[in-house]
C-alpha cells in the first residue's frame, strides 16, 4: 500500500508541474514564437498525455476493474501514440540546438513557424501510422483467433498485445526508432562540441547546448527502458512472487514510466532563464490560490 501511495503521489505531483508548465508556455508571446519553446510544448503535451493515460491504467488496475478489449484498446493505443512522439520530438529539438549553435545566422530561416508546423505535423503523422499498423495487427489477431471480448486480466499493454507477433514488432520498431534518434542526438552533440572549440563561438551558449543534448540522451535512454519494461517484467515474473512483482512494478512505474515524462519540465523549467521566472510565478500563484 505504501508503494502505491508513493507512486500515485509522485505521479500527481509531476502531472501538476507539467500542467503548469504547459500553461506557462502559452502565457507569453515569446514562448509562442520561439522555436525551442514550441517544440518543448509539443514534447511536454505528449509526455503529459502519456502520464495521464498511464495513471488511468494504474488506477484501473489498483481498483481491480476489468474491461473489454474494445474499451481497453483506445487507452493503450493513446499511450503508445504519445510514447512515439516523445523521442521524435527530442530528435528535432536536438537538431534545433545544433543549428542554433553551429549556424546561428541560418537558424531563423530554417526554423520558421511554417517549417515547425510541418515538422510537428510529420511527427504526429508518423506516430499515427505506427498506431494504424498496431490496429491492423489487432484486427488480424482478433479475426484469426477465438477470443473472449472480456479481458481476463487488467487493462495493460501486456494483456492487449499478447501474441508473439506484437513482441517481434515492438523489438524491431523500438530498435530502429531509438537507434535513429540516438544517432541524431549524438551527432548533434559531437557537432556542437566541435564548434564549441572555435574562438568565434559563444562559449556559454555552446556549453548550455551540450548539457541540454546530454540530458536529451539520458531522457531518450529512460524512454527506451520504459518501452522495454514490459519485457523485463515478464521475465522477472517467472522467478519472483506476486507481492515482490507488484513492488517491482510500482518502482518501474515511477522510475521508468513517470520520471522520463517529467524530465522535460525539470530540464527546461529549472535551467531555462526565460521559463524559470514565469514557471515559478505560476506555481506560486496556483499554490496560494489553492489556500484561498
Amino acid at each position: 500500500m505504501l508503494f502505491r501511495t508513493l507512486s500515485v503521489g509522485s505521479s500527481c505531483s509531476f502531472f501538476y508541474i507539467n500542467s503548469v508548465l504547459l500553461f506557462t508556455l502559452r502565457s507569453k508571446q515569446v514562448f509562442c514564437e520561439t522555436s525551442r519553446y514550441i517544440l518543448l510544448f509539443n514534447l511536454l503535451f505528449a509526455d503529459t498525455a502519456t502520464l495521464v493515460s498511464n495513471l488511468l491504467l494504474y488506477f484501473l488496475a489498483f481498483l481491480r476493474i476489468k474491461m473489454s478489449y474494445y474499451a481497453c484498446g483506445p487507452l493503450i493505443l493513446l499511450s503508445v501514440l504519445t510514447v512515439t512522439i516523445s523521442p521524435l520530438t527530442l530528435a528535432v529539438m536536438s537538431l534545433e540546438r545544433f543549428v542554433a549553435v553551429c549556424y546561428p545566422l541560418r537558424h531563423a530561416a530554417i526554423f520558421t513557424m511554417r517549417s515547425l508546423s510541418i515538422i510537428i505535423a510529420l511527427v504526429w503523422a508518423f506516430s499515427f501510422i505506427h498506431i494504424l499498423i498496431r490496429v491492423f495487427m489487432l484486427l488480424y489477431v482478433f479475426t484469426t483467433t477465438s477470443l473472449d471480448l472480456q479481458m481476463n486480466d487488467f487493462c495493460s499493454k501486456e494483456a492487449m498485445f499478447f501474441t508473439p507477433i506484437f513482441n517481434d514488432f515492438e523489438e524491431a520498431y523500438s530498435s530502429i526508432l531509438f537507434l535513429s534518434v540516438g544517432a541524431i542526438i549524438f551527432a548533434s552533440y559531437i557537432g556542437v562540441a566541435l564548434v564549441a572549440r572555435s574562438a568565434s563561438t559563444d562559449k556559454a551558449s555552446a556549453k548550455k547546448a551540450l548539457q541540454t543534448l546530454l540530458l536529451h540522451l539520458i531522457q531518450l535512454s529512460l524512454i527506451l527502458t520504459s518501452t522495454l519494461s514490459s519485457t523485463i517484467l515478464t521475465s522477472v515474473a517467472r522467478s519472483v512472487g506476486r507481492l515482490t512483482l507488484i513492488r517491482i512494478y510500482n518502482v518501474c512505474f515511477v522510475c521508468l514510466t513517470i520520471l522520463p515524462r517529467c524530465l522535460s519540465a525539470l530540464i527546461y523549467g529549472l535551467r531555462d532563464q526565460t521559463i524559470r521566472p514565469a514557471l515559478r510565478q505560476n506555481l506560486c500563484c496556483r499554490w496560494r490560490c489553492s489556500f484561498v
